[in-house]
């Protein structure tokens, strides 16, 4: 047993060694919290713009599906540069402590994987491509706007993803804010095309938000059970490689179709010129980069569920952004969707602070635990 000055000693140490973890632990939530707004602006800066320069290709003049498609995945180089700058060395998740400094992923697993994602990439790009050419663009949107239902059934089995009264909230407001917009669009229902052709566009843009809800989660479920990487350099990783995979197939396929062949006539026949038709292919490259970046950091930091709910999100912010850039009309039914938005964002952010507050006081209870144990010797 310890006498009264030694006792004194060994609590006043204990009470010091808890208040540094606090210190700590706060400075960590901060670091955080700091990523994932940094990711969130990635995410909605990112696909906004994407969005805005695919809508000015198609508009003045653009019409080569593959090099839609190929645009989504082709600038991963760009983020080359940020592997050299974030360090390779990691810790280990979801394993005991003893055995994290054994684990390794297997080369063929890790290839097998980034394969894998690249052709559900590349697939799920062209039928996105399809959809927005053959579709108006308020039944494309209405459409896109699914991926959030998609995403609640492939979250709920593959990654154990809870849903309370707010994070239904959140993701029914999304999906209304998106869809009134999709209802009030003045883009024109008859495109002059067949009918076979608008089927085509509705099951691919259906079966791309299907596939990219699915992405989501296996992206999330690769990270927890296989690659298991607490570092950027991970996150990196499965945006270069399988971006890589997805641009190769898009390459094969712009040259099996045969629509390299029209490239040309498309630059020249581009109604801002030669410059503007490079230039709104590049920085829609860069744009879904940023993108990617935003949308796998959110997965890594929260959960895919958030990245889709953040990824929604810019489905209103995209019209008003088409009121400032392309002079599109503002009526009161865009200003009321976005209000939706903002209240279905909200409400999901709400639900995470009462889970990070729920967490806190379980391991402020856990340390008064050990605190009382300290003090009973």
């Amino acid at each position: 047993m310890y006498s009264s000055d030694d006792r004194k000693v060994h609590n006043s140490l204990s009470n010091t060694t808890v208040t540094q973890q606090s210190q700590q632990s706060r400075f960590k939530e901060y670091k955080w919290w700091f990523r994932v707004s940094l990711y969130i602006i990635f995410l909605l800066a990112g696909q906004s713009a994407a969005t805005l320069l695919g809508r000015l290709y198609y508009d003045k003049g653009g019409n080569s599906k593959w090099m839609a498609t190929f645009v989504q995945s082709a600038g991963f180089p760009v983020l080359f540069p940020l592997l050299f700058y974030f360090p390779s060395h990691a810790k280990f998740s979801n394993m005991p402590k003893n055995d994290s400094s054994k684990y390794k992923p297997k080369f063929y697993t890790l290839v097998s994987l980034y394969i894998a994602f690249g052709f559900l990439l590349a697939g799920d790009n062209l039928m996105y491509s399809y959809g927005l050419l053959y579709l108006p663009l308020s039944t494309y949107s209405l459409l896109c706007a699914t991926q959030l239902a998609f995403n609640a059934v492939f979250s709920f089995f593959l990654n154990s993803q809870k849903f309370t009264a707010f994070i239904f909230n959140s993701v029914v407001l999304l999906t209304i804010s998106a869809s009134l917009l999709a209802v009030n669009s003045d883009s024109e229902d008859s495109m002059g095309l067949p009918i076979e052709k608008h089927i085509i566009g509705f099951l691919c843009t259906l079966g791309a938000s299907a596939a990219f809800s699915l992405y989501l989660s296996l992206v999330q479920l690769s990270f927890e059970k296989v690659i298991k990487k607490e570092t950027f350099s991970a996150v990196l990783d499965m945006q270069l490689y399988p971006s890589f995979i997805a641009s190769c197939v898009c390459v094969v396929g712009l040259f099996a179709s045969g629509e390299w062949k029209t490239l040309d006539n498309e630059m020249k026949e581009y109604e801002k010129g030669r410059v503007s038709y490079i230039m709104t292919l590049l920085w829609t490259a860069v744009a879904w980069q940023i993108t990617s970046i935003g949308m796998l950091g959110l997965i890594f930091e929260v959960s895919s569920l958030f990245s889709n709910v953040i990824g929604t999100l810019a489905l209103p912010i995209v019209p008003i952004l088409a009121v400032i850039f392309f002079h599109d009309k503002v009526d009161g039914v865009k200003c009321i969707a976005l209000l939706l938005a903002v209240w279905g964002f909200l409400s999901y952010i709400y639900q995470h602070y009462l889970d990070d507050q729920k967490a806190k006081a379980d391991k402020s209870n856990g340390l008064e635990v050990s605190r009382d144990e300290v003090e009973i010797c």
